[in-house]
């Protein structure tokens, strides 16, 4: 963190900078959990007066990977704007945290500026983290949620066709994944996904983790964290760990690829939107010029980043309400 100054970083990155160095990152586990809930408190905002707001578990039957069979309840909250629809599209959010940390509540902030910009539903949705359940639990969570909410869409208040994802750094990971299972595994539909800052290899070779290697996520946490989701697997090709190797990355959803400019895993963000679109995939490769891992918690704090989370809620926008959205 010290060294984060000596890059060129937006204004607009200021108080998530503060609220960054404020996380004790070897405080332990449970403790840089409980931290990381709210460590981005002074960036809140109230919800909009007319957005609903509820917490509930999803009752979930695992269909594939170590759990198969059981059920599992998985927390979600559920944002509900006043301008949604009848049966509005569903935007399914996942969390980031490294694979370690994060819930819905440290989620919270993101989850509900996607409801208030996009005017669709939120779910919000958590899973098993590392290291106690390492991969493939937490992205089988994902996907048995998913797969929940879009059989269940009618009793969200939602449109079963119209279900898109949305996850940042570790949650982008699981996202991404979360594409390839419903393409091979024939299901659920997913009609688009964004994937902002997200973490896709496990190999850490790619120029940028060494350019950035001291940015505010710093290279070195970055491969604790894969330690902790892929113990003794590390180095790994499975697709749905690391989605950037995946051999195949045709017949997916439209893409958003969101990144930071100033983040060791900004290279391999970009070589996944690059290779969606070289596959036949629509959509858009972003970068977010001069701004660091979890821009988006920062959208209050001025008028740039306030449009980098504009530019892929305007995406979906599109994507459920045509062109000109709403």
């Amino acid at each position: 963190m010290n060294d984060a100054p000596k890059f060129d970083i937006h204004p607009d990155m200021a108080a998530l900078l503060n609220a960054k160095r404020a996380v004790n990152t070897e405080a332990g586990t449970s403790p840089l959990r409980a931290q990381w809930d709210s460590y981005d408190a002074a960036l809140r905002r109230p919800y909009p007066p007319d957005m609903a707001v509820r917490d509930t578990t999803l009752a979930c039957t695992l269909a594939f990977g170590p759990g198969k069979g059981t059920r599992h309840e998985i927390p979600a909250r559920i944002y509900r704007p006043g301008s949604a629809p009848a049966s509005s599209p569903i935007v399914v959010y996942i969390h980031g945290g490294g694979f370690i940390k994060g819930s819905i509540e440290s989620g919270d902030p993101v989850a509900s500026g996607i409801a208030e910009r996009t005017g669709c539903v939120v779910i919000s949705i958590d899973y098993r983290l590392a290291p106690e359940h390492a991969f493939p639990w937490g992205v089988e969570d994902c996907y048995a949620a998913i797969s929940h909410i879009g059989a269940n869409a009618a009793l969200f208040g939602g449109d079963p066709a119209r279900v898109a994802l949305w996850g940042d750094s570790a949650g982008g990971n699981m996202a991404a994944a979360c594409c390839l299972m419903a393409r091979d595994r024939k299901g659920p539909g997913i009609a688009a996904h964004v994937i902002v800052y997200p973490c896709l290899n496990d190999d850490l070779g790619a120029p940028s983790y060494e350019k950035y290697r001291h940015a505010p996520v710093t290279t070195a946490s970055m491969d604790r964290s894969w330690d902790l989701y892929l113990g003794a697997r590390r180095p790994i090709a499975d697709p749905y760990a690391v989605p950037v190797k995946a051999k195949d990355l045709s017949n997916l959803p439209p893409a958003f690829v969101h990144v930071a400019e100033v983040d060791c895993l900004a290279d391999d963000g970009i070589v996944y939107g690059e290779r969606l679109g070289a596959a036949g995939n629509a959509g858009t490769l972003r970068i977010a010029r001069r701004m660091i891992h979890g821009f988006l918690r920062a959208r209050h704090s001025g008028p740039d980043v306030a449009a980098e989370f504009e530019a892929p809620c305007a995406f979906l926008k599109a994507i459920f309400f045509g062109a000109g959205g709403r």
